[in-house]
C-alpha cells in the first residue's frame, strides 16, 4: 500500500512538472528561472532556442519515461513501449544537449555551472547506454541504465522541491542555487543505485530457488 502511494505521488509530480513548461509559453519574459537572469542573456536568440529546447524536450522525457517501468504495461505492450522509448530517447539526447550549452550560462558562476553540465552528461550517457544496450538484446543492462537515465531526469521534480526551501533557509537565491544544482541529482543517482542493487539481489533469489 505505501509502494504503491509513493509510486502515485511521483507518476503525479513527473506529470505537473513535465507540464510545467508550458507555463514559460504562457508567461514569457522573466518567469521563473529566467528572472535570474540578465536582460542580455534574455535577449540572446542561441540561448533562448536551447533553453526553450531544453525545458519542451525535457518535459517530454518526464511524461513518458515513468510510464516505462511498469512491467505488466511493458509486457502486454511491447509495441508501445519501443515506440514511447524512442520518443523518450530522442527528446534526452537533445534536451541534455540544449541543457548542457545552457548550464554554461548559469546563474551563481562556475560551481552550477559544472553541477548542471554534469546532470546534462550523466543524463545523455546513461540513456545513449540504455538504447545502446537494448539495441544489442542486452535487456538487463538495458534496464539499469534507464533506471539511472531516468533518476537524472527526475532531476527536474527535485530542484523544485528543493530549491524553495533552500532560497527559505538560506536566505538567497545564489548560494541555494550553487547548492541544488548537485542536490538535485546525485541523491537521486544513489537512489537509483539503491533500487537497482534491490533488484539484483530479488532476481538472484528467484534464480536460486528455481
Amino acid at each position: 500500500m505505501i509502494k504503491k502511494g509513493i509510486w502515485v505521488l511521483l507518476v503525479i509530480s513527473c506529470i505537473l512538472i513535465g507540464l510545467y513548461p508550458i507555463i514559460y509559453f504562457i508567461m514569457g519574459g522573466n518567469f521563473g528561472l529566467r528572472s535570474s537572469k540578465s536582460a542580455e542573456l534574455l535577449a540572446n536568440a542561441i540561448w533562448n532556442i536551447g533553453f526553450y529546447t531544453h525545458i519542451t524536450l525535457g518535459g517530454i522525457a518526464l511524461l513518458t519515461g515513468w510510464t516505462q517501468f511498469g512491467s505488466k504495461f511493458r509486457n502486454r505492450n511491447l509495441t508501445l513501449h519501443r515506440r514511447i522509448g524512442k520518443v523518450y530517447v530522442f527528446a534526452v539526447l537533445i534536451s541534455s544537449t540544449a541543457g548542457i550549452c545552457i548550464a554554461c550560462f548559469a546563474t551563481g558562476g562556475l560551481i552550477p555551472s559544472v553541477g548542471f553540465i554534469c546532470l546534462g552528461v550523466v543524463w545523455f550517457s546513461t540513456t545513449l547506454m540504455a538504447y545502446i544496450n537494448i539495441r544489442n538484446n542486452r535487456v538487463e543492462q538495458h534496464k539499469r541504465m534507464m533506471i539511472y537515465s531516468y533518476a537524472t531526469c527526475f532531476a527536474a521534480v527535485t530542484l523544485r522541491i528543493y530549491l524553495p526551501l533552500l532560497v527559505s533557509a538560506m536566505g538567497s537565491f545564489v548560494p541555494a542555487y550553487r547548492i541544488v544544482a548537485w542536490l538535485c541529482w546525485v541523491p537521486n543517482l544513489i537512489v537509483a543505485y539503491w533500487i537497482i542493487r534491490i533488484n539484483e539481489k530479488k532476481y538472484d533469489q528467484v534464480t536460486i530457488q528455481a
